[in-house]
């Protein structure tokens, strides 16, 4: 059987300037990769949510990138259309050499685009690894490795000296060369202006409806309980309820992105 051709980068930005919205779900092994596949979810991102999900850490801090390896080669034996995102993790891209060296560990586990978070001394990174072939994808607003900076697990960007800066942090991201990036826990309004602004694609996390797509991590929208108990977050809905298979929730999923149903009014900060 002859293998389905993988989405580009050039293909999810023809789906922004279409208007056709980008479903994007986390995942760790081959077997729901399969599903996501099949279900037609555009990105699969091996989030180092994995630290959490998988690994019950109480955040994303400490996932190391052998690790993240091990599960990149996992969902590249599962998907063959989806985009196949990996998160660098904390301390594994704070300068140059070890930012290459941890990229070449992910794209040769199967990889095709690298995740890291930030901006400020980060741009410079961004675009150290463009200039040798690294595709890669920014992830600003709530950035989970430096929650402990952060205060906690809270939105970001509410004020507007905050939001200014965001908006001109998602600038020098895209003139860096990144060709991607996740926006997540800022107000909806937000989220729309810097989708707007930008030419690249903006996947939302908790920023709104007016994002060119969304993210979930996989656990939270099938409706699992996390770890320790704690409330999921506002942004999240669970697409297994009502669904009769896992891959019917995926597929739920990504019809209520690319209708433009979620996330809805109640899911927005």
């Amino acid at each position: 059987m002859t293998r389905a051709k993988a989405l580009s980068i050039g293909q999810l930005s023809q789906m922004k300037r279409d208007g056709e919205k980008i479903a994007m779900l986390t995942c760790y092994d081959a077997t729901f990769a399969h599903a996501m596949d099949r279900a037609g979810i555009d990105v699969i991102l091996v989030g180092d949510s994995l630290g959490m999900v998988v690994q019950g850490r109480e955040t994303t801090v400490g996932v190391q990138v052998a690790e993240v390896a091990y599960h990149v080669d996992c969902v590249a034996r599962g998907r063959e259309r989806s985009f196949l995102l990996a998160d660098l993790p904390f301390g594994s891209y704070h300068d140059a050499a070890t930012a290459m060296a941890s990229a070449v560990a992910l794209m040769s586990a199967g990889g095709v685009m690298v995740k890291l978070e930030g901006a400020g001394p980060m741009i410079d990174i961004v675009a150290y690894l463009v200039a040798r072939g690294v595709p890669v994808c920014g992830h600003l607003g709530l950035t989970p490795q430096s929650v402990h900076q952060l205060g906690g697990f809270r939105v970001q960007a509410r004020d507007d000296t905050a939001a200014r800066r965001l908006l001109n942090d998602a600038r020098a991201l895209q003139d860096a060369g990144a060709q991607l990036l996740v926006l997540e826990c800022v107000p909806s309004a937000l989220g729309r202006e810097v989708s707007t602004a930008l030419a690249i694609p903006v996947i939302g996390i908790g920023a709104g409806a007016g994002c060119d797509g969304q993210v979930l991590v996989m656990h939270d929208m099938l409706g699992l309980e996390p770890v320790g108990g704690t409330a999921a977050p506002k942004f999240v809905a669970n697409f297994m309820a009502g669904a009769v298979s896992v891959q019917g929730a995926f597929e739920a999923y990504r019809l209520a992105v690319r209708e433009g149903r979620f996330p809805a009014p109640q899911h927005e900060y």
